[in-house]
């Protein structure tokens, strides 16, 4: 663990809640990432991090530093997204019809970026976001965590409170489910 770390988790154990922003600062971004990639919505990735980062400071004296900080709140980042898309149901969403009168056209801001590469790109994303949706939580999770994130598998063991087996089993299955989704 980074000393800093440390000292911030010390600082707030002691009643500086100043010291618990700056690890919200420091960690928020890379949480939302994580979460949005489970969640497969902006708006509620931002609750789970919200939710996430206060579950994280009720329990703060329960952190012992056997691990990184950074894993501790990721399991619990995990958890909270895992527990709202349980509770979540299906909803109907509704999209422009398909008359040419009512298209708009998207605006692209630079002036560096071919015609339609912004579209392109937002048609990947929105296709491999379905197909992660399709998986199971345990698969959606693993393959966020390896192939987005990058993390280790004895981390990912760690945070999932499963052995590195069953991470490499559950990566290897959840590949080749997104796979078969992508074709």
């Amino acid at each position: 663990m980074s000393p800093d770390d440390l000292r911030l988790i010390n600082e707030c154990r002691e009643g500086n809640t100043a010291a618990f922003g700056e690890l919200v600062a420091r960690y928020q971004d890379r949480l939302f990432n994580t979460v949005l990639r489970l969640v497969s919505n902006a708006e509620d990735a931002r609750d789970a991090v919200q939710e996430a980062f206060l579950h994280a400071f009720q329990a703060l004296h329960t952190f012992k530093g056997d691990s990184l900080f950074i894993t501790w709140l990721y399991r619990i980042a995990e958890n909270t997204a895992i527990s709202m898309k349980r509770k979540q149901r299906p909803a109907l969403r509704v999209q422009a019809g398909g008359d040419e009168q009512n298209a708009v056209d998207p605006l692209d801001p630079s002036v560096f970026t071919r015609p339609g590469h912004a579209i392109e790109m937002a048609e990947d994303e929105r296709i491999v976001h379905e197909a992660l949706a399709k998986l199971s939580a345990e698969h959606r999770a693993v393959l966020v965590m390896k192939d987005m994130e990058g993390m280790k598998y004895e981390e990912m063991a760690v945070i999932l409170s499963v052995p590195v087996g069953t991470i490499r089993s559950r990566l290897h299955r959840a590949r080749l489910e997104m796979r078969d989704l992508l074709k």
